[in-house]
């Protein structure tokens, strides 16, 4: 078969788009449509979820809300019923004296003409201090004494007994005859008890609970006053009254389960959902009541249910909607897409002439779609033919420059902008570092630090003024130690730093180490590591003579400051150590003093020893008070350090002598003599001392 009859095989249209318009979504696009649909409505579908669930739920706190401000509102409308009764029973209290007590004509009358207080309360009993009852006055009537109920008898004697104001609870077994009992204590002079006044409101009456307060009756609500003990005092259905709340639906398991817990109600009112009712509760706290708000949700979301139901429908329409328009609206903007899938397999046609292959690309199958993807994998295998064989040869230079970093015996390293892009495997040896570890980060930045020297602004000046480096480099391997490297660095592309630099390393610490030992050595002491004598004269006389050359300060007090100072320092008693102990010990007692030395001069001066047990510290930029206080630092630091050794201790001191350089000094051994001198003097006045000397200036 010829190429263009392989082309028309291979593009001979679907029996699915066959007679179809050029604009008609291709398969791909028609499984997008459906997911779109099926995504619109599902949102939609969760939008009115949400709100409606979200409304329902801010209803449901508006009517928990508003029946706890209610059952709240009754509850101290109690309590102000009750505040209200003890006041008035306190007034009468106060209007009877103890010749009234002794007078029940007169206090008769004053109860029945001369108090209007008294006809709040339904009944008034006053008894004197032995318990005998002056006057029983009830509904306006007087009554014989041993009318008087037991148990009202038992409030009054408690009350004389007690000296305290009490509010009873239920009385009567009927709710005709079921009343609440206020007393009051009459006290004259130091709080002496002289008697008692009790006042009786029946429950259902305008001063305690009148029927009118469960009203209006609601068939979906129920408000309910009832004492701790779940007997009911006021309820929509009078015949209630008297009751026990367990009996109330919803109410019962909500007082059974506040009951068991044992937790007063305190503050604002609590509610619970139980069941299918609505329960608020609220106290009264003087007599211990309870106030309760039963409603059944059902009925009270009944309205919002009807409107979470016609808000679904009109969701549902608006989503019905969106949804169409929104298909139609995708096929029209899909129109290109099939536009260019016919366009792909004219194109194809035309390049299947040339080439007799168009479904292989690669060793990886590519993924079958009917339809618009098959179209653009046909497009992409031939489109990507050149571009296969250019990645082959650019693989073939990577693995060349790989297997060249690799087996290199050099430290090499290529760099654009400074970060690493490739690395040998030596300089990742060399440095402690893994290649993927080096990779991307900085080459300056694994350059370590030298003290007073910016090594990377050396090299960034070394490649401005000459293209290229060529230098020793110190290097911070990933063990925090440091590399001393020999490196060169130039472009890649010479006049081009853009295109990146070409560094190489050799390791050059050895060679370094062996240079600095030989001159260290010569001017160090060998056991403590310090100054040598002859390198201290040497230091001395440098710093001198620099600032000499430097000529008079501003002012003389500015000089004398900031001149300098020189400590000669010899420690106290350090023979018998030696002596005792042995000389290795004596070793080790100068190393740990050349340690503290050197621990508090380190970036201040330089610290000698001129020989045995005597040693220099030079402080170029202090004055006589910095002397004077490093100096005492020092003292108080040996002092307080008892080395033991062998199983015996010692006590050290540290006999030390001050003298400022003062402009002029130009003699060596004249100020070397001057400290030496003042160290004598500090032990000649009792060692482990400060003796500030003086040198006389030598033009």
């Amino acid at each position: 078969m010829t190429p263009p009859e392989q082309a028309a095989a291979l593009w001979e249209p679907e029996p699915e788009d066959a007679g179809m318009a050029p604009w008609f979504p291709g398969p791909l696009v028609r499984k997008l449509l459906l997911v779109a649909a099926l995504a619109i409505v599902l949102c939609g579908s969760l939008s009115a979820w949400w709100v409606s669930h979200a409304i329902g739920q801010d209803n449901m706190d508006r009517v928990v809300s508003q029946q706890n401000d209610e059952v709240e509102l009754v509850a101290r409308l109690l309590g102000s019923k009750i505040e209200q009764s003890q006041k008035v029973l306190s007034t009468v209290a106060d209007s009877i004296t103890p010749e009234l007590l002794d007078s029940p004509a007169s206090l008769e009358w004053l109860l029945q003409q001369g108090l209007p207080a008294v006809r709040f309360f339904d009944a008034m009993q006053v008894a004197r201090k032995d318990g005998d009852l002056s006057v029983n006055l009830r509904y306006g009537r007087l009554a014989q004494a041993s009318d008087l109920d037991p148990v009202e008898r038992d409030y009054l004697v408690r009350t004389l007994l007690n000296g305290k104001p009490l509010v009873s609870g239920l009385i009567g077994s009927s709710a005709a005859d079921a009343r609440v009992m206020f007393t009051m204590p009459l006290l004259r002079g130091e709080g002496r008890v002289i008697g008692a006044v009790a006042g009786v409101l029946r429950l259902q009456s305008q001063g305690l609970l009148p029927q009118s307060l469960a009203l209006p009756d609601r068939s979906d609500s129920r408000l309910i006053v009832f004492t701790r003990d779940g007997v009911i005092l006021s309820h929509p259905h009078l015949e209630r009254v008297l009751g026990q709340v367990s009996d109330e639906p919803g109410l019962g398991e909500v007082f059974a389960r506040w009951r068991n817990a044992d937790q007063p109600l305190a503050g604002a009112a609590v509610t619970q959902l139980q069941g299918a009712y609505v329960v608020s509760l609220a106290s009264v706290p003087m007599p211990q009541w309870l106030v309760a708000r039963v409603s059944d949700a059902q009925t009270m979301l009944e309205p919002l249910h009807g409107a979470q139901r016609r808000a679904w429908w009109l969701a549902a329409e608006v989503t019905g909607t969106v949804c169409v328009l929104a298909l139609a609206t995708m096929v029209w903007l899909a129109r290109p897409l099939a536009l260019l899938r016919r366009r792909a397999r004219a194109v194809l046609e035309s390049d299947g002439q040339a080439h007799g292959e168009g479904e292989a690309c690669g060793d990886q199958p590519w993924p079958r779609s009917s339809g618009e993807v098959d179209d653009v994998v046909r497009v992409c295998t031939r489109l990507l033919d050149g571009q296969r064989q250019d990645r082959r040869g650019v693989q073939t230079l990577e693995c060349q420059l790989q297997a060249l970093l690799e087996h290199v015996p050099l430290g090499l390293a290529l760099t654009r902008a400074e970060h690493v892009e490739a690395v040998s495997l030596q300089a990742c040896h060399l440095l402690g570092y893994e290649p993927a570890q080096l990779q991307g980060r900085n080459l300056l930045e694994l350059l370590a630090s030298q003290e007073g020297v910016d090594v990377a602004q050396q090299v960034h000046a070394e490649f401005a003024a000459h293209g290229v480096f060529d230098g020793e480099l110190p290097l911070l391997r990933q063990d925090g130690g440091t590399l001393w490297a020999h490196v060169h660095g130039q472009p890649i592309l010479p006049g081009d730093p853009g295109r990146g630099q070409v560094w190489t390393l050799l390791d050059c610490t050895a060679e370094r180490e062996a240079r600095l030992q030989q001159a260290w050595e010569r001017t160090h002491d060998s056991l403590t590591q310090l100054l040598d004598h002859a390198e201290f004269e040497r230091r001395l006389q440098v710093f001198l003579a620099e600032r000499a050359q430097r000529g008079p300060q501003s002012s003389p007090l500015a000089a004398e400051e900031a001149g300098g100072v020189l400590l000669f320092l010899d420690l106290d008693h350090f023979t018998v150590v030696n002596d005792a102990a042995g000389r290795d010990v004596g070793d080790a007692v100068l190393r740990h003093l050349a340690r503290l030395l050197e621990a508090e001069v380190r970036q201040t001066g330089w610290a000698a020893r001129l020989g045995g047990d005597e040693f220099a510290v030079l402080l170029p930029g202090a004055g006589p008070a910095r002397g004077q206080a490093l100096a005492e630092r020092l003292r108080a630091a040996v002092q307080a350090w008892e080395p033991a050794y062998q199983g015996r201790g010692f006590t050290l001191g540290l006999s030390i002598g001050l003298v400022p350089l003062v402009p002029g000094l130009r003699d060596v051994s004249a100020v070397l003599h001057a400290a030496d001198m003042a160290c004598y003097e500090a032990k000649r006045a009792g060692r482990n001392r400060i003796h500030l000397g003086a040198v006389r200036a030598v033009a």
